[in-house]
């Protein structure tokens, strides 16, 4: 299971030359290491990136790949590159996992997202505000066509995840097909301030933010269509966004318990 890259939207548009690096030629590499050791059965970390701006939502896995900024254009690369392995080798088993937005943290409280620096996504930096390490949160517009003018993301706990995970390398490891793609989100759609009111409400915190100008690379709106990973791997999302908010501030707060 390949999850080694670089992943912030905007962190791209400023040092693309490391994202290639990273996410193309490392990949490029770790393909080339399980070739001389006879290993062709690969599940990839890919991003719904990869769509660009929605012709329809739900995204299905049929919608055109037209990734709009650097980021999204190294995970699509891969894409293309394990495409032409599986066709060049039909011996490959490869699944590629097409991500919406990973969040949430494991019901123990003892994993979960910990960046370094300021986080770069959305639910951390909630989390990292509500703990009164940050002063505000920023929120990258709000002019946007949707309900509120912010945002809005498919958002899916990382348990989850991890299961579509497990469903999928059973899949490839019994299955006929040399490469085979799903997308894992929940099919739902939640606003940069649902995101905000839902943390708040369900952790009696809160989380004071400012309307800051949109990023660059960023689109409105998207959202999955799940059913194709239903069908085919049997899997879906059972966690909704207060079980990840509140896996979240309980991680967090363990965190800080255990660090102070």
């Amino acid at each position: 299971m390949h999850f080694a890259g670089l992943k912030a939207i905007g962190e791209a548009v400023t040092i693309p030359l490391a994202y290639y690096d990273a996410n193309v030629a490392g990949t490029l590499q770790l393909i080339q290491a399980m070739n001389a050791a006879d290993v062709r059965r690969l599940v990839f970390s890919s991003s719904a990136t990869i769509y660009g701006n929605p012709d329809y939502l739900p995204l299905d896995e049929n919608h055109p790949t037209r990734a709009i900024n650097p980021y999204g254009r190294t995970k699509l690369m891969v894409e293309e590159m394990l495409a032409d392995i599986a066709a060049a080798d039909p011996t490959w088993r490869i699944a590629i996992l097409r991500y919406f937005n990973p969040v949430g943290a494991h019901e123990s409280g003892l994993i979960g997202d910990n960046p370094n620096g300021a986080p770069n996504n959305l639910m951390p930096y909630i989390s990292h505000v509500a703990a009164g390490l940050l002063p505000e949160l920023a929120v990258f517009g709000d002019d946007y066509p949707t309900p509120d003018g912010t945002g809005v993301r498919d958002y899916i706990h990382v348990v989850d995840l991890a299961s579509g995970h497990l469903a999928a390398l059973e899949a490839i490891t019994a299955g006929a097909l040399p490469i085979s793609t799903w997308n894992l989100g929940t099919g739902i759609g939640y606003s940069v301030l649902d995101m905000v009111r839902t943390f708040s409400e369900v952790n009696n915190v809160a989380v004071p933010y400012r309307i800051a100008k949109r990023r660059l690379g960023d689109v409105a709106s998207y959202y999955a269509s799940p059913d194709k990973a239903r069908d085919e791997l049997g899997w879906s999302a059972s966690r909704n966004l207060a079980d990840m908010c509140s896996s979240v501030w309980r991680f967090e707060r363990l965190m800080r318990q255990r660090n102070a």
